[in-house]
């Protein structure tokens, strides 16, 4: 039966009621994410894993929501102030978060106008923020129509790095912050340390240090040789920790505060008899399973680094601290945002217990690595000093252990990498570490 058509005089009267706005993972989840970052100091993993739109939505949209979630922290300070102008006084939190949603999608993933634009007004609509459409909309069209001349005269690595990071930094060198900034404005490239006589995948080139450097995105689970366990997933300054101990063949050897287990691949595939000792059950969970599919025999121990006790002194120890991570934030930028001084001293007192719990499962003449992937001075060069007052002796880095990246290594002996290194290449990650012996 034909269903007649509707005349004019039959319109339905009354208020018009758009309709519903459609689901979107990638912006609910992102918007979940930078909601846990923002307003709860949550890291971004840990947001996510509290995400009930992310439990719900399939991988390549939790993919591209934790793309524009980083992209937007890796930006937020200057998005802050492309908004400003915009804006008569100051909205919500979570109003703004999803305007600098919009804004990243403008200006920095060259998402189409009325994408980025009708996106984040859907956004807000099914938030139960759909007071703020209209000027999300209003907002979000005025930038569009700017176009990238809204960023002309900013100093955007200067907006995009908290103040208190900024200043800390400037003991690193003179430009180092700004060299920093410039490292972490980019998704990082993806480095993976191959197994000796494995084969390199297509497609990545070859760093000084003998990481292999593949692009961006890339998915590392799909590459030939990951199933067999020819390598595993380490940024290239990651790599210098376990390099710097300088393990050999059948010595006995603890790699504390071990997951996910990079450099205990490290020490693993040396010879050596190695213990990895993690406190974290899930973290320890991805230790073994990294572990099993390279086919590595460690002993795995779950159990408080400060406390544990080995059957018999040990040759040799990394100790790969609990710190801020601020190194990091070239693939973790929530790191900017979420950490605070005075976390500092909270992980401060843990390393020195670490420390001084290494030093006692030391054999006399043994060797200890302390490193932290954290850029601040009180987790690096302090406990280093913290160390030697403990009784530990000084085992300096030496330019032939560091000959391709001899920027790296300190008047001290110490080693220091930070993301501003190797630029033309993709960066690095943050370090510090130095080196140790137990004397007799």
């Amino acid at each position: 039966m034909t269903t007649p058509a509707r005349s004019s005089s039959s319109k339905p009267r009354g208020r018009f009621r758009p309709a519903a706005p459609q689901p979107d993972p990638t912006r609910d989840v992102a918007f979940d994410i930078l909601c846990g970052v923002v307003e709860h100091r949550r890291m971004l993993e840990n947001s996510l894993s509290r995400s009930a739109a992310a439990h719900q939505a399939e991988a390549r949209d939790r993919a591209a929501a934790h793309r524009l979630a980083a992209t937007t922290l890796r930006h937020m300070g200057t998005l802050r102030t492309v908004l400003e102008p915009f804006l008569k006084k100051e909205p919500p939190e979570p109003v703004r978060v999803a305007l600098m949603m919009g804004c990243a999608q403008l200006l920095f993933l060259e998402t189409p106008p009325h994408a980025a634009v009708g996106t984040t007004v859907s956004l807000l609509r099914r938030r139960k923020l759909a007071p703020f459409a209209g000027l999300a909309n209003a907002v979000l069209r005025r930038v569009a129509t700017t176009g990238p001349s809204v960023l002309d005269g900013l100093d955007q690595p200067r907006l995009d790095i908290p103040s208190w990071l900024w200043t800390s930094w400037t003991g690193l060198g003179k430009g180092v912050p700004r060299a920093i900034a410039q490292g972490i404005s980019h998704e990082a490239p993806l480095d993976i340390t191959l197994r000796p006589g494995a084969q390199a995948p297509e497609g990545g080139i070859t760093l000084p240090n003998g990481s292999i450097r593949l692009p961006a995105g890339t998915r590392v689970a799909e590459l030939p040789g990951y199933e067999e366990g020819a390598f595993w997933v380490q940024d290239a300054a990651a790599t210098l920790p376990a390099r710097l101990l300088n393990v050999q063949p059948h010595e006995q050897v603890a790699d504390l505060c071990a997951a996910p287990g990079g450099k205990t691949a490290q020490l693993a595939v040396t010879g050596a008899t190695v213990t990895a000792v993690e406190n974290n059950p899930a973290r320890l969970v991805r230790l073994k399973e990294n572990m099993a599919r390279l086919g590595l025999d460690v002993r795995t121990l779950q159990t408080d680094a400060a406390t544990w006790q080995p059957d018999a002194p040990l040759d040799a120890i990394l100790l790969d601290a609990p710190c801020s991570a601020t190194g990091t934030a070239r693939r973790h930028p929530d790191v900017l945002w979420v950490k605070r001084p005075r976390d500092l001293t909270t992980l401060t007192a843990t390393q020195d217990k670490l420390l001084a719990a290494a030093r006692d499962m030391l054999k006399p003449g043994g060797r200890l690595v302390y490193a932290v992937c954290s850029l601040q001075q009180e987790e690096g060069p302090d406990r280093a000093r913290a160390a030697q007052a403990m009784g530990l002796v000084p085992m300096p880095f030496t330019p032939e252990e560091l000959p391709f990246l001899p920027q790296a290594l300190t008047p001290e002996g110490w080693l220091r990498t930070h993301p501003g290194m190797w630029l033309d290449e993709g960066g690095m990650d943050g370090f510090f570490a130095a080196r140790f012996t137990r004397p007799a």
